[in-house]
């Protein structure tokens, strides 16, 4: 058992988020309303300790047919994170201590211990002030560790262990019945379901974390034509790196290469700070109305697609210590303030200003990535013959990221699985964003397009999806890429730790869990 932390409310006090409300109502993405990640909720608990987790499930686990599902900072695309049943929401956010830290002086790893809502950015400030990171085993400054690591959340590399379970030494589940079971990276079963449980074994309410010695990082970025990356060594563009990932501009052809690897402190006084997500009211204002008219107008598209190439061609970097823009690579600074970074200080999150998306994220061999990319290229093409043009409408362009293989039941990049195929060398992820209008039906220019696209990858390759990232029907669809034997192996551990199903959610029924 990890140590425990909080105050414990009771079941007494917890059996009152039970009591029944006089009608269920949305709960939302992170996107707002309009955006359902949950059609029928009867009440939002916002949890205070892992004690008042356990005891709210619990008090539901006494009740015939309830439903609990937790939920972090956010990182749900679609309406898939509850079942469509009567659902009970555990939020996370104030569960967030961080403790037993141990890193000795001098030596290579350590660990520490966090709770379920414990995001990256609370934990990169608190390691930085000890001298320590996560390594390459993180994910995006907002989502909390707990909900990572049951999506299978990762990082972009095949040299680095990127999966942010590979970087757990062990977890706490509040199973089923509301009792706090401690899962072990011992190779069993349960740590092979509990490496990417999608929340269906229970909430994971601590995670002790493997920790090393801060480091200083560089980040470079060159500018690649299409071709040059769609026959070339895709493989050698990401391998010698620490971290490395793909942004690719279909409209222009073009693809940016951006790629990381650790420095010596004492290098560099720079100190960057990465912008992921953030920008002004302004900038929000022109790229909603740019993009809204993209819906009726392709050279709108077109237009945005130009600019934010334009944009991204420079460091999305600031200097930490005086917030002035980085204007030349490589760009040098903190571990996670370069990998991952935040919000700038004086902006906000896109999504803050009404800019919403949809997504589609797709895992292939990355062995396969030339045949993949190509295919999308004919798709695009396609288009292009009967007058038809189609961009990238997000910021960065469509994000190609890659994952080192991690072997699980669920995860994106596990291997030795029953298609056959080569998972061994890791995973291209190909992850399109795009632009939600604001206007009309919320529909894209050319909106059956992306239905087409995902569905010709998921028939053409043995392909897999993101957990959050996907519509129902790409989870329906992909089902059959993904190994019957895994399947069943997960189903047997979720029996063992929620036998009456309160946390099933729209995946786990799709997939046959039930």
């Amino acid at each position: 058992m990890l140590p425990p932390t909080g105050l414990g409310l009771g079941v007494t006090l917890a059996a009152t988020v039970l009591t029944p409300l006089a009608s269920a109502f949305v709960y939302n993405t992170f996107d707002g309303p309009g955006s359902p990640s949950c059609h029928n909720v009867s009440r939002v608990h916002d949890a205070t300790s892992v004690e008042d987790m356990a005891a709210v499930v619990k008090a539901a686990a006494a009740q015939p047919n309830a439903r609990v599902r937790a939920a972090g900072k956010g990182h749900m695309w679609y309406d898939t994170q509850c079942s469509d049943d009567l659902t009970i929401i555990v939020r996370t956010e104030r569960v967030a201590a961080i403790s037993a830290f141990d890193l000795p002086a001098g030596a290579e790893k350590g660990s520490v211990v966090v709770e379920a809502g414990v995001t990256f950015f609370q934990l990169a400030e608190y390691l930085h002030a000890r001298g320590a990171s996560v390594g390459y085993t993180l994910t995006n400054w907002n989502i909390s560790f707990g909900g990572s690591v049951a999506m299978g959340a990762h990082r972009s590399s095949i040299r680095e262990d990127s999966m942010v379970a590979a970087g757990a030494l062990e977890m706490d589940i509040i199973d089923g019945q509301g009792l706090i079971r401690t899962v072990v990276r011992d190779g069993s079963e349960e740590w092979l379901a509990a490496s990417t449980s999608l929340g269906l074994l229970g909430i994971i309410a601590r995670i002790k974390l493997q920790i090393y010695p801060d480091t200083k990082v560089y980040a470079k970025q060159a500018t690649l034509s299409e071709k040059d990356v769609l026959n070339g060594d895709i493989y050698g563009m990401i391998a010698p790196y620490a971290t490395a990932n793909l942004w690719w501009w279909p409209y222009k052809r073009k693809f940016h290469h951006r790629y990381y690897d650790p420095v010596p402190a004492n290098s560099t006084a720079q100190e960057g700070f990465q912008n992921t997500f953030s920008l002004t009211e302004i900038e929000a204002v022109a790229a909603r109305t740019m993009l809204d008219s993209g819906k009726y107008l392709p050279t709108s598209n077109m237009l945005a697609e130009e600019i934010f190439f334009g944009l991204w061609s420079k460091p999305n970097f600031r200097e930490k210590t005086t917030n002035k823009d980085i204007e030349h690579w490589p760009v040098y600074g903190w571990n996670y303030d370069v990998l991952i970074g935040g919000l700038y200080p004086d902006q906000k999150a896109e999504w803050d200003y009404g800019l919403r998306g949809y997504t589609m994220e797709l895992a292939f061999p990355v062995t396969m990535a030339n045949k993949m990319l190509k295919r999308v290229r004919q798709l695009f093409d396609a288009e292009l013959k009967k007058g038809i043009v189609m961009t990238s409408t997000y910021r960065s362009g469509i994000n190609i990221k890659f994952g080192k293989a991690y072997f699980d039941l669920l995860g994106q990049v596990t291997y030795n699985t029953a298609d056959g195929a080569d998972w061994s060398k890791g995973a291209i992820m190909f992850d399109f964003p795009s632009y939600r209008p604001t206007v009309g039906d919320e529909k894209r220019f050319n909106e059956p397009f992306y239905h087409r696209l995902a569905n010709t990858l998921i028939d053409e390759f043995p392909c897999r999806p993101h957990w959050t990232k996907n519509t129902r029907d790409v989870f329906a669809r992909s089902a059959k890429n993904l190994d019957p034997g895994h399947l069943a192996r997960f189903k047997a551990v979720r029996a063992q730790f929620d036998p009456k199903g309160i946390y099933r959610n729209v995946i786990g029924e799709i997939l046959g869990f039930y």
